[in-house]
């Protein structure tokens, strides 16, 4: 059984964690799963957007599969740890913009998953948060760095040390989250916040992500030529012209990420 699964529709990506009998939790297999389709998706020429979800309803990803982690070595448990962090560091690095659905218990790894992504949905009834701290370690896949960035300081140091488990409502109040909906609105939301992107200029798109992220690791300055080098790559496109053509015509332009 394949434990990632990847489905495009309409340019949107939806990857699956397809584990729910193990409530999607990442064995040593899967993280390479993963790998190897986050490597694809980057290159692909039709992808211009990501959504990542859990399979079944009971949980996005609750991380590392503890069943599995009892009987590894010291050393196994070492390359699961650098082999999360690449991949988590692959999807948070790559040039399409990337939701995670959170359709349930996202714990640890799962979390910092949904860290690593550009944009946070929830169901109502989903649980998350950064658990490590009750297991005696601490989150060692992106999430003491990644959710500061995200809400601040203190507010990450509270939530990391008490271990807290928080409701769709109150990691939403914490900044965690772009939305809370329904369940069954869940995939809906995001395939309609990928709908409003994608009626925009593909590589305009992923100029924009590369600025904002890249620019936001160094100083203002610093940032503005990571703007400029951006905004620089756009100029020669098809795309702009279209643009352009399509304005004075007065109709919607027909991207095609050239």
């Amino acid at each position: 059984m394949e434990q990632i699964l990847v489905g495009v529709e309409n340019h949107v990506a939806v990857v699956t964690i397809n584990r729910a009998e193990s409530l999607n939790a990442f064995n040593y297999e899967t993280l390479l799963e993963l790998q190897t389709k986050v490597e694809e998706i980057r290159v692909h020429p039709e992808i211009r957007a990501v959504i990542f979800i859990g399979a079944g309803e009971k949980s996005f990803s609750v991380g590392a599969d503890l069943r599995e982690r009892k009987n590894l070595t010291d050393e196994q448990v070492k390359r699961n740890l650098y082999k999360i962090n690449e991949v988590f560091n692959a999807i948070d690095q790559l040039p399409q913009p990337t939701i995670a659905a959170i359709n349930g218990f996202a714990f640890g790894g799962g979390m910092e998953l949904a860290l690593a992504c550009d944009f946070r949905f929830a169901a109502k009834e989903a649980l998350m948060g950064l658990t490590e701290t009750s297991l005696a370690i601490i989150p060692g896949a992106g999430g003491t760095q990644r959710l500061p960035r995200l809400i601040g300081q203190a507010k990450a140091l509270e939530l990391i040390l008490t271990a807290r488990r928080l409701t769709a409502d109150e990691a939403y109040t914490y900044g965690m989250l772009t939305k809370v909906v329904d369940r069954k609105d869940l995939l809906l939301e995001c395939i309609t916040l990928c709908s409003g992107m994608l009626a925009n200029g593909p590589v305009a798109l992923q100029q924009a992500k590369f600025a904002i992220k890249n620019g936001m690791n160094t100083d203002l300055s610093t940032g503005l030529q990571i703007e400029r080098k951006a905004y620089e790559v756009t100029l020669p496109t098809e795309d702009r012209l279209e643009a352009l053509q399509a304005f004075a015509e007065k109709r919607k332009p027909v991207y095609k990420g050239k």
